[in-house]
């Protein structure tokens, strides 16, 4: 449920000191600036817009929510953002931007869409993060809402923009959120929060590691419940003293954790059985602590757990997260595109019984690739590897299994033919993110797959 638009200002006005006599300037107009645009014009603020790009699609421009703002193009302007009260900027403008820098060390707000949306709700708010699996969680606490009967707004990272779902006007919102959206972020106090991993990503954008993790924990701000990762040696440092804490883990006693019933391993919460394993249709060990997760996260606002459990047992994933393509005499090729950092492919990786042929590269990110090489040598027969930092992952692995480096997936595909036998499967799992060759990560995923059909024509 969204507020009157008189409660909402006074919420704007009160926490961020945002009026109608604010001088704004949208920092980017991507998605997630044009859901910032429309929400502005919607309450009657004026705004201006700065975006690095030389020229806008014409069709963007004839938004009536950029009727009356000046568009300002090209690098940004030091003295042009001083001159503001507030900058909302999207999380793909770097806050290192030296006009940004400048500005907020000259008292300018440096704000993002998720503090307007913050600002604008009166339902509880379940907020997800990590470094992998954040889509898959958040898509599925989704399926648990509408099983429990409750009508939720989903997206934010994912799908739709954050502020774009207020006008759903949901009972319960559950958004996915990146580090860039949360390192923007001062007022949001989500009923239930999660940081599912943290694992190397975006080390192009953050100083490191810990940094990293630090902006990742920003989720936490508030007084909702923390859903805590115990595996996670990062994420097991978060919990916080005097706040609800619910625990999951795949290998150790927790609040949600794994335990045998019956002969066969089933999800347990308290100490008490839940749902066999075996009616989870999602492949691979890193997703049944996901499934823990939004458990987690549910029981935490209040869902019913058998409904909950019921909308686990059909619950078959996303597009590009262990997608199986087909099985073409005897091989079983699998889509893991959205597997953009090391984590994700280490995950995919650990979750095989057996040894699989990889298919990965693109852009690093800045990430250190020595941290595929011990998963590489164990579940690996050999990898195929292309993009911008092929060599660099080669290097690394340093012939640890056999490597072969192709220039695109057509290729990629080809050579895993020749190299698979009957009972082996075919994994593309890039650690790397997709944009030094494809659009993103859907349209890398759409390669593969359409290569592999091509294999079985």
């Amino acid at each position: 449920m969204t507020m009157e638009i008189s409660t909402i200002k006074a919420q704007l006005k009160k926490q961020l000191k945002l009026s109608g006599k604010s001088k704004i300037i949208v920092v980017g107009l991507g998605a997630t600036g044009e859901s910032v645009a429309r929400y502005l014009t919607g309450l009657g603020f004026k705004f201006s817009v700065a975006d690095s790009r030389q020229q806008l699609p014409v069709a963007n421009l004839a938004k009536p929510y950029l009727e009356n703002s000046e568009i300002v193009y090209g690098p940004f302007d030091a003295v042009r953002f001083m001159g503001a009260s507030h900058l909302i900027v999207s999380p793909g403008v770097s806050l290192s931007e030296p006009a940004i820098v400048s500005a907020h060390a000259n008292g300018v707000r440096v704000i993002g869409d998720i503090d307007l949306f913050a600002c604008s709700v009166a339902v509880p708010i379940i907020a997800i993060t990590g470094s992998n699996g954040k889509s898959t969680v958040t898509t599925l606490v989704g399926e648990m809402a509408a099983a429990c009967k409750i009508k939720a707004g989903v997206g934010g990272n994912l799908g739709v923009p954050a502020l774009d779902l207020l006008d759903t006007n949901a009972d319960l919102y559950v958004l996915e959120l990146s580090s860039f959206q949360l390192e923007r972020t001062h007022c949001l106090n989500a009923a239930a929060a999660t940081v599912l991993n943290v694992s190397p990503d975006h080390l192009d954008r953050h100083a490191n590691l810990i940094d990293y993790a630090t902006q990742k924990q920003r989720i936490f701000a508030g007084k909702g419940a923390l859903v805590i990762n115990l595996d996670d040696p990062l994420v097991s440092l978060m919990r916080e003293r005097g706040r609800h804490n619910y625990t999951f883990s795949i290998t150790k006693p927790a609040d949600f954790c794994i335990g045998g019933f019956g002969g066969n391993e089933a999800l347990f919460y308290g100490g008490q059985p839940i749902l066999p394993i075996a009616e989870i249709p999602l492949e691979g060990r890193h997703n049944i602590a996901n499934v823990l997760a939004a458990l987690a996260l549910g029981k935490a606002v209040g869902m019913d757990e058998a409904n909950m459990c019921q909308a686990i047992r059909q619950f078959v994933g996303l597009p590009h997260r262990m997608q199986k393509v087909a099985e073409i005499a005897g091989v079983t090729w699998v889509n893991d595109s959205k597997a953009t950092n090391i984590g994700a492919c280490v995950a995919a990786l650990e979750g095989y019984l057996h040894k699989v042929i990889l298919i990965a590269g693109g852009d690093a990110k800045g990430a250190d690739m020595a941290d595929l090489v011990a998963v590489v040598k164990e579940k690996a027969k050999s990898v195929i590897l292309m993009g911008k930092d092929a060599g660099l992952i080669k290097i690394a692995l340093n012939d640890c299994v056999p490597v072969y480096e192709v220039k695109n997936m057509s290729e990629a595909v080809t050579m895993a033919a020749k190299l698979a036998q009957a009972g082996d499967s075919v994994l593309l799992s890039p650690a790397c993110a997709s944009l030094d060759q494809y659009k993103n990560y859907q349209e890398r995923g759409d390669k593969f797959a359409a290569a592999v059909l091509r294999l079985a024509a």
